[in-house]
């Protein structure tokens, strides 16, 4: 070889001492079960040691591959799914694929196709059960399809990968019941997506397997002017206050929070409160808050896995990703009541 030449895979080849077919298969990931993987380190070893890249265009025009994911999210404004973006591409990246990220414009509503034809701009599809209905309008059905919080029983996609909400939920409710609370109210998500609804469902089924536990529900908009207004009209209504508001999403939260400072409601002497999502947000207001932590770069790192899987022709599993209370300083004891 030239000094001035570009290495080959006949190079790679040469160097560690297997066939260019051996190099394909490993550079390509397609090795195991058909070289050892002491070979396959051989010639990975040997490419790093030539400067070996291969010639991605070219097999890309020889396989009809583009190369590129597109990732179907809410919103680009949610700290949530800008983590699951990192997780996505950082997977994505790692095996030369790019990514689009593809913001629903009405946030749960349809969207327009940005492409002339999304089968021939694309290799597949990783979307958010939360903006699924932009998959009507992008016209990817011919394209695998993985869903990220979807349900497993009834989602479109080749697969679902999903975080354990139903388990968030039941862990923040025992939480709170643990500290004595017996009048809870759900700050609920008015959002039409199956995540709420196992929320919903998980939270009422721990309430009721409480005796003397009640559970009311307040649904509002998704932001933290909206939950402050919900949160404001709850406390100032006639009759008992609440002792616990259990939120959907950490933005609820500290809309919560902000209601009740303002109105002098002390948290959590008088009012404890939970959030879901653990945002940055969440150590960011006074008292810090307890919240359901959600492991978002993974939820997308396996996301992009599991497409990439459909995408090479293989099946993936259905994924459930555990998640985990994390207790901060919005969530104390039951007030004594007379």
């Amino acid at each position: 070889m030239s000094a001035a030449s570009r290495p080959t895979s006949k190079d790679v080849a040469r160097a560690a001492g297997v066939s260019q077919a051996a190099v394909s298969l490993v550079l390509g990931g397609k090795w195991p079960g058909r070289v050892s993987a002491a070979t396959a380190e051989r010639v990975r070893e040997a490419a790093r040691a030539l400067g070996y890249r291969p010639n991605l265009a070219a097999r890309d025009l020889r396989t009809g591959r583009t190369r590129t994911a597109l990732l179907v999210v809410p919103a680009l404004t949610n700290e949530f799914f800008a983590r699951v973006h990192a997780g996505a591409a950082s997977v994505a990246a790692a095996h030369g694929f790019g990514v689009l990220l593809y913001p629903s414009p009405e946030g749960t509503g349809p969207a327009t196709d940005p492409f002339a034809s999304a089968p021939a701009a694309l290799d597949g599809v990783l979307a958010s059960s939360m903006a699924a209905q932009a998959l009507s309008g992008i016209g990817a059905g011919a394209l695998p399809l993985v869903m990220l919080d979807s349900d497993p029983a009834t989602g479109p996609g080749t697969a679902t990968v999903n975080l354990a909400i139903a388990d968030g939920m039941r862990q923040a409710a025992g939480h709170l019941l643990g500290l004595g609370h017996r009048d809870l109210v759900h700050l609920a998500a008015d959002v039409d997506s199956w995540t709420f609804e196992v929320r919903a469902a998980a939270l009422a089924a721990s309430v009721a397997a409480v005796p003397g536990a009640r559970l009311r529900t307040r649904r509002c908009a998704l932001g933290v002017a909206d939950a402050q207004a919900a949160v404001t009209a709850l406390l100032t209504a006639p009759g008992e206050r609440p002792t616990a508001l259990v939120c959907d999403d950490d933005l609820l939260a500290a809309g919560a929070c902000k209601a009740a400072r303002r109105l002098g409601v002390r948290v959590p002497g008088e009012l404890s409160v939970t959030g879901f999502d653990d945002l940055t947000l969440a150590t960011a207001i006074e008292p810090e808050l307890t919240t359901v932590t959600l492991p978002a770069e993974e939820f997308g790192a396996r996301g992009m896995a599991a497409l990439l899987t459909a995408v090479d022709g293989g099946t993936p599993a259905d994924e459930e990703l555990p998640v985990t209370l994390t207790v901060r300083g919005s969530t104390g004891p039951a007030p004594a009541r007379t």
